[in-house]
């Protein structure tokens, strides 16, 4: 890793916490709106609660790329009053959502982005999911792989060129099939420049969500993803063990047959596994998915992620969420090695 480090952990150094703050999401069939609108004073006062007494804490946003056509909307939006307190950084996400695969005006695009946020940025995310071929995804996309590794490399070109305290990488889905081509085909395009900027490869896993996990298994099943992705797939593209991984989307879902009080117990197992992980694993950060719920009363998994209700009222999740951040943070920073 060749990234830029920072002594509070919203760069490149030390594990942080962090949470996609707003409602709207993509599920397999386009977008799903909130049923209520976000309400920005009762939801920055709720990451007041989650940050507590850490000293950095980063706010997941997404934006998209598409030159030929309309691309998705920028999500959440009105982020901006969440930066407020002091060492809270952006954790980006640059989609590429080009139709026609080209890459024509992606990279002048990457570095804008780069520019406009500035210090206000704590990490870059270069594509979202792009080993994961569905509709809403990037993996869906022609030609991502190429955007991927143009992507990284003109975004730390950006951030060291403005001295910048953040990171670059990109995210990916855990790999079930042992014939997918993803990660040797990445392998053949990573080149010393792409490696070079890489500084984390960030992971989003679901765990009991979409393949069911009895709840006596859930830490070994996650344990198990994580070791695989560390050790199985990132050497398929030659990224070296140096190089930290992070969680970038994880989360449970309520609604029917789901309670709450299960929600809490999942993410609490989750992420205590992620930390018991954090130092042989290298992995230097856990993003949660999602703050708050895009419609409590729907019939669909993707409407109820949230750690809060569509009313902003939270559930035992929240408290969960807070309380972990206030144990382990302390614990974990400095745990990362930078290779």
């Amino acid at each position: 890793m060749n990234g830029t480090t920072g002594a509070n952990g919203t760069g490149g150094s030390g594990f942080g916490f962090g949470i996609y703050p707003g409602a709207l999401l993509g599920d397999e069939r386009g977008v799903l709106h909130p049923v209520r609108p976000d309400d920005p004073v009762r939801l920055a006062r709720a990451l007041d609660l989650l940050q507590g007494a850490e000293p950095g804490f980063r706010i997941r946003i997404y934006r998209s790329f598409a030159r030929t056509v309309t691309p998705p909307p920028q999500t959440p939006d009105g982020w901006q009053p969440y930066l407020d307190r002091p060492g809270r950084r952006i954790d980006l996400v640059l989609q590429f959502r080009e139709p026609s695969g080209s890459l024509d005006g992606w990279e002048a695009y990457v570095r804008a982005q780069v520019r406009e946020l500035g210090g206000r940025l704590g990490a870059v995310q270069v594509c979202e999911e792009p080993n994961a071929d569905q509709p809403v995804l990037d993996g869906s996309t022609p030609n991502v792989l190429a955007a991927l590794v143009a992507g990284v490399v003109a975004a730390k070109d950006e951030v060291r060129a403005l001295g910048l305290d953040a990171v670059v990488g990109f995210n990916a889905v855990p790999s079930f099939d042992p014939a997918a081509t993803f990660w040797p085909e990445l392998g053949r395009l990573a080149d010393r420049a792409f490696l070079d900027a890489l500084d984390y490869v960030g992971l989003d896993f679901f765990p009991d969500v979409f393949h069911p996990v009895p709840p006596e298994r859930l830490a070994d099943a996650t344990a198990w993803v994580l070791h695989a992705f560390r050790h199985a797939d990132l050497p398929k593209a030659g990224i070296p063990a140096g190089t930290p991984i992070r969680i970038c989307e994880n989360g449970w879902p309520t609604g029917p047959g789901r309670p709450e009080d299960a929600q809490a117990r999942a993410l609490e197992t989750v992420i205590r596994t992620v930390a018991d992980r954090a130092g042989p694993l290298n992995i230097d950060g856990y993003s949660l998915f999602a703050l708050r719920d895009a419609d409590s009363s729907g019939e669909s998994l993707f409407h109820h992620f949230g750690l809060l209700r569509d009313d902003h009222s939270p559930k035992p999740a929240f408290d969960t969420y807070c309380r972990l951040i206030a144990e382990l943070g302390p614990e974990l920073r400095g745990l990362v090695r930078e290779g």
